[in-house]
């Protein structure tokens, strides 16, 4: 068996999404950008409800989490049975065991890509997403049992804080994870996006990085978004890409806010450089 999965990881809401049809479009090298609800072909979800009733081979009732947690590495074992050196996944889980089974298993892992961004403008990005308001916002990305519940769509997703998911993943690891940050991204396109490329192992060409993180700006993105939706727009939210810019919160969260996510988050902000 390959070990040939490289995770895409993030916390919701903190540029996942961004990077995969960045990749989209740098794998497509296309003159023309890549419609947005086809950037799904460069990395499967690890999530989605139809993969666990395949490999289930019978009803599946998605509620039982034990069920679908046990059907888990007959999934992965599933992605890395085709063979090839790579296979792109994205996940929202943190790296860790859930009910005795470890969601981001060694033995099909190659390597990872982990975005993260400032929460304090993640959480108001979150809160749009699925319908909260930005103080059910700040207490659901501040408990350590945080996770998205099962629907027709996706299994259980486990989740835990912010600083849990963000810790998991950078921590000490047997295999390479590039860290990207989000305003990083936004700051300094080239130098991330050319990381992400080199990290795949890609050839880097400059003009054709150039033409994807174009086909990927945020001005594209929503323009695709309003002529043609989104498939991962939730129900609750009016649209995906939003302004897709930092520090919204300086304006838009509460004060009284600020101070619980930095209380609750204070360590790893420090360390990522989101608190002096």
């Amino acid at each position: 068996m390959k070990k040939s999965i490289v995770w895409m990881a993030s916390y919701p809401k903190s540029g996942n999404t961004w990077a995969r049809i960045f990749l989209a479009n740098y794998i497509a090298n296309a003159r023309e950008p890549v419609p947005i609800n086809n950037a799904h072909i460069v990395a499967m979800g690890d999530s989605i409800t139809k993969t666990y009733r395949m490999v289930a081979g019978g009803p599946l009732d998605v509620t039982n989490i034990d069920q679908t947690l046990q059907l888990r590495p007959r999934v992965l074992r599933g992605i890395v049975a085709n063979n090839a050196d790579i296979n792109l996944v994205k996940t929202h889980n943190a790296r860790v065991t859930a009910r005795g089974v470890p969601l981001i298993p060694d033995n099909v892992t190659r390597s990872a890509v982990y975005i993260l961004r400032n929460p304090l403008d993640m959480v108001l990005s979150y809160a749009r997403h699925y319908g909260m308001t930005p103080e059910e916002a700040v207490s659901t990305v501040s408990h350590p049992d945080n996770a998205n519940p099962p629907d027709e769509e996706t299994v259980t997703q486990f989740m835990g804080s912010w600083s849990e998911h963000v810790r998991s993943w950078t921590g000490k690891s047997a295999y390479p994870v590039l860290v990207l940050r989000y305003e990083d991204m936004l700051a300094e396109p080239r130098a991330c996006f050319a990381r992400l490329v080199q990290h795949l192992g890609m050839p880097l060409d400059v003009e054709r990085l150039d033409r994807a993180i174009l086909f990927s700006s945020f001005k594209e993105l929503s323009e695709q978004e309003k002529k043609q939706g989104f498939v991962e727009k939730s129900e609750q939210s009016e649209r995906f890409f939003a302004k897709g810019q930092k520090d919204q919160w300086k304006t838009d969260l509460p004060a009284r806010l600020v101070k619980k996510m930095k209380h609750a988050h204070r360590k790893v902000m420090t360390k990522f450089g989101y608190l002096e």
